[in-house]
């Protein structure tokens, strides 16, 4: 059961990358980036439970840290075109 659920997960990613790829605008790309990265946490904590590995869900938990503060980072980065302090934001 657990072998379709990820299949089924796998399906999700190979369709949120074709959307990240063919995006109209770069919201739809990074929308579906996160979509990517959400379906990846899921796959790794169902892959842990496959195998017995429980310490799979800290490194997807990890994972799920590291992609939130990436998101943050692209979102003003595509915003105001720098990840530093803005110039505009200080006047």
């Amino acid at each position: 059961m657990l072998e379709f659920a990820s299949i089924g997960i796998l399906v999700t990613m190979s369709l949120a990358l074709v959307r990240a790829l063919l995006g109209p605008t770069v919201y739809d790309r990074i929308l579906a980036l996160n979509l990517f990265s959400t379906k990846t946490v899921l796959l790794i904590a169902v892959a842990g439970f496959l195998t017995g590995r429980p310490e799979w869900l800290d490194l997807a938990l990890l994972y799920t840290l590291i992609s939130f503060i990436s998101l943050l980072a692209v979102l003003r980065f595509s915003k105001y075109g720098n990840l530093g302090d803005d110039e505009r934001a200080k006047r």
